[in-house]
């Protein structure tokens, strides 16, 4: 089977995919995708309070999956998880649009989707105190961060962050978010 790479870019353009990444994510792709990212909403004259949070949600959304790669490598699933990372930028009718995805084992799920549903049923009250009071905590060690990141993004979204998984086997979930800037 060839790859047509005509069919891809219109599918891509369909729907709306400006910027698409897919594979494994080292911070020097992080960093040279985000320095593209910025260069090309600059280019379109994008106003410079939505290119800042659609540069700072795809930041985070990279650091994600870069760090869970990170935290899986010991796994037997490891590179698996490592090279599904993938990361779309484009623009519909409601605004930007920053979503990425990866593999991520089943045994994870319950503490991701238990932190995304709170963090999607509050409003931008509720995620200003919530980013607060978990600037107040601990850092734990072994932990890759102070946990603000989801909630930073959805303080940033002009709607809601939407989340899906897909059971991929018994072992696996691919994960995918949304946010809209």
């Amino acid at each position: 089977m060839e790859l047509n790479l005509w069919e891809l870019q219109r599918m891509l353009q369909n729907y709306g995919v400006l910027i698409n990444f897919s594979g494994r994510f080292t911070q020097e792709i992080i960093e040279e995708l985000g320095d593209a990212v910025r260069k090309y909403l600059e280019t379109v004259d994008t106003p410079r309070n939505d290119t800042y949070n659609v540069f700072a949600v795809f930041i985070e959304q990279t650091q994600n999956i870069k760090n869970y790669s990170m935290q899986k490598s010991g796994s037997p699933l490891g590179d698996r998880i490592a090279n599904s990372g993938i990361v779309a930028i484009g623009k519909s009718a409601e605004g930007y649009f920053i979503s990425s995805g990866n593999i991520v084992e089943n045994q994870d799920i319950h503490a991701l989707e238990t932190r995304l549903k709170e963090i999607v049923s509050l409003d931008k009250a509720g995620l200003r105190k919530l980013f607060k009071d978990q600037m107040k905590k601990e850092i734990l060690p072994g932990t890759t961060g102070a946990g603000l990141g989801l909630i930073d993004m959805a303080r940033r979204a002009s709607r809601p962050l939407h989340y899906s998984l897909v059971e991929l086997d018994e072992q696996i979930s691919f994960f995918t978010l949304k946010a809209y800037v």
